[in-house]
């Protein structure tokens, strides 16, 4: 079977009247350093040879491992309910849901969506959905530019590296002035931060908790921020917001971060949900679009798309953003769960997920060598010391059954020993006591 309707003759046809001898001459002013090393791609084969090749292929990944890596992307529990109602045929196989004719309910559930939101953070609009916790961070900060006029952006080095990484590469075909600050015993500096505070300020981009797992409060940042008329952004993990006090009460102007912990399963890395929110006063910068409640002619509800600010809509290079869809899907799935979680499900989520992380600190700190970072509070993620290379443990720790953390020398220098271990509601305190157990047997 081949996926290729053009034959050889039909592809020499195409070449003769192009006017060159083989395919590889249309990308000759490619740089060969650039260029592709082969056009030779394998024969078509057929449904059951391809079936089969993807399944030895899928063997390959590490399966039964229990899970102990966090760094962003969690391993939680999804209900039966996620699956079930999102998976409607109504929701599943509607088309990018954007256009002013999109249904009533569509319209609604990104609605419910956007309430969930500012509910959890605090804050007074949230759009429909951004593509993910990285690209939402940097939508903020090209908010807060706009906002302001300025271009200096001082971004704290607990910010999740991925995070900053994408924001030093979309702009740089733009002229953004960054200041990282590093932290200090894993919280934010205040000393250093505050010092590079000055009136060319666009924003301060914060995380919390942040990437070691350390839980702060940055309300005194924000008020500092706000008296030299800089934004403060914060890039959230939604479960802790079950237990953590939320960026609005903080004063944050604009909260982003990724939604994959709500209903969104792991999926080797997407497709996930970024989310965003923002004060009343913002709502003009926001990117993408809002859905509004109203009422028709006849007084019954309904739902209206508020703002929609896509470049496509006339606004051309005034557009703010280059946002083409929204993850309408993944935010519903979020909006799902949380609504069959409950205020009060939320918070037992997160205190399921504070508790076990203690009870796993204090089994961990019993192993020989071992070194649980305890300079300050954190939520479902901490950082050991460990007494020789992370890489090394981790390799080992697959052996045992167990991806036991993130090693944290990839993403800093000079921690090499260092090992980031998230755990969620879905690790039992007997799959603590046993990874505690295999990891006194490596070391």
């Amino acid at each position: 079977m081949s996926y290729i309707p053009h034959t050889q003759e039909d592809i020499q046809e195409v070449l003769q009247v192009i006017g060159v001898k083989n395919i590889n001459e249309l990308f000759k002013d490619i740089p060969a350093a650039l260029s592709p090393k082969s056009f030779k791609i394998p024969a078509s084969k057929s449904e059951f040879e391809v079936t089969q090749a993807l399944r030895k292929l899928s063997l390959k990944n590490a399966t039964g491992l229990v899970n102990f890596v966090g760094a962003g992307f969690y391993d939680h529990f999804i209900p039966a309910g996620v699956d079930a109602l999102a998976g409607r045929s109504e929701f599943y196989t509607a088309y990018t849901p954007y256009q002013p004719e999109c249904s009533q309910g569509w319209l609604q559930a990104i609605y419910e969506y956007q309430s969930i939101i500012c509910q959890l953070t605090g804050l007074d609009v949230s759009n429909a959905s951004l593509y993910d916790g990285g690209t939402a961070l940097f939508e903020a900060m090209m908010m807060a530019i706009r906002q302001t006029g300025r271009n200096k952006i001082i971004l704290d080095s607990g910010v999740n590296l991925i995070y900053r990484t994408m924001l030093y590469t979309y702009t740089l075909n733009l002229s953004v002035e960054f200041v990282e600050i590093p932290v200090v015993h894993g919280q934010s500096s205040r000393g250093e931060l505050l010092k590079h505070l000055d009136d060319r300020t666009a924003a301060v981009i914060l995380q919390n908790p942040n990437f070691f797992g350390a839980v702060d409060d940055h309300s005194d940042i924000v008020n500092e921020a706000h008296k030299f008329g800089a934004l403060a952004i914060a890039s959230v993990y939604p479960v802790s917001l079950g237990m953590l006090k939320a960026p609005g009460e903080m004063g944050f102007d604009i909260a982003t971060g990724e939604g994959q912990s709500l209903g969104i399963p792991l999926s080797f890395g997407g497709p996930y949900l970024g989310f965003m929110a923002v004060k009343n006063e913002l709502v003009r910068q926001m990117p993408g679009r809002i859905v509004g409640a109203t009422v028709d002619s006849g007084g019954k509800r309904g739902f209206v798309l508020t703002l929609q600010t896509r470049e496509q809509h006339i606004r051309r290079q005034k557009a703010t953003s280059n946002i083409c869809s929204n993850e309408a899907l993944c935010a519903l799935r979020a909006a799902v769960f949380v609504s069959l979680l409950g205020r009060e499900g939320l918070k037992e989520l997160a205190a399921h997920n504070y508790q076990k992380a203690e009870f796993a600190k204090e089994e961990l700190s019993r192993v020989k060598g071992v070194a649980v970072k305890r300079s300050s509070p954190t939520f479902n993620e901490f950082t050991v010391l460990l007494p020789k290379s992370a890489d090394e443990v981790v390799r080992r720790m697959i052996e045992k059954g167990f991806a036991c953390g993130f090693p944290l020398g990839k993403f800093y220098k000079g921690m090499d020993n260092y090992l980031l271990i998230a755990v969620t509601e879905k690790r039992t305190k007997e799959e603590i006591v046993r990874l505690t157990d295999s990891l006194e047997a490596v070391l």
